[in-house]
């Protein structure tokens, strides 16, 4: 056989696999998360608090932050995901994307993706913070596998060096979204449209 058809092939094989999706992430009914608007909660309901939620923090108006809601009967502000690359419908799991706080304005007036801000040593953690959409960065839906189900965040250096994303308490008692060697897991649950924010998100924390 002519080594130029084995090179081809070889090279199918690799642009197959490189370009095979996760297995879609999934809502808290079962169904396929393909577009729209998603609260995350912990998958546990109870103590461990609610949704999540935008709060400034060191005294700064802007940027503002991701937290969470103290109370768990609170949903908080949903997110949407957007920008990945594999070429499906549906939200995949383990492949790089984008997150958005979906809200439709904020005291900051800019937009609400997550990234993570460059380290100070200030903070106690590397916070997760709102604000344009991150190059280089991006997030991933990872499953956890056990008999409860859910999944976890996690945050990629340049879309490859990951860590998980945790819940970090400050010394102000406020609960936010941080790099942290122990995850938060999660359960998605759709919103309405009706039931997205339209006011400017503001926050005395």
């Amino acid at each position: 056989m002519n080594p130029m058809f084995y090179f081809l092939l070889a090279l199918t094989a690799v642009l197959v696999v490189t370009a095979s999706p996760g297995e879609p992430v999934r809502d808290i009914n079962g169904d396929i998360i393909f577009d729209g608007s998603y609260y995350v909660l912990p998958r546990i309901f109870g103590p461990a608090g609610g949704g999540l939620t935008l709060s400034p923090r060191g005294g700064n108006n802007c940027p503002l932050y991701i937290g969470q809601e103290y109370s768990e009967v609170k949903r908080g502000i949903p997110v949407r995901f957007s920008d990945w690359r594999t070429k499906v419908a549906f939200v995949p799991e383990s492949t790089n994307l984008n997150i958005e706080m979906d809200v439709k304005a904020t005291i900051c007036v800019q937009s609400t993706y997550w990234y993570v801000p460059a380290p100070d040593m200030v903070f106690e953690a590397a916070f997760i913070a709102a604000g344009p959409k991150p190059s280089n960065d991006f997030f991933q839906i990872k499953k956890i596998e056990d008999s409860i189900g859910g999944y976890k965040i996690v945050f990629c250096f340049n879309g490859e060096d990951c860590v998980d994303v945790g819940i970090f308490v400050d010394k102000h008692g406020v609960r936010r979204l941080a790099l942290a060697s122990t995850p938060f897991e999660v359960v998605f649950v759709r919103a309405s449209e009706t039931k997205t924010s339209s006011k400017p998100i503001m926050s005395i924390i």
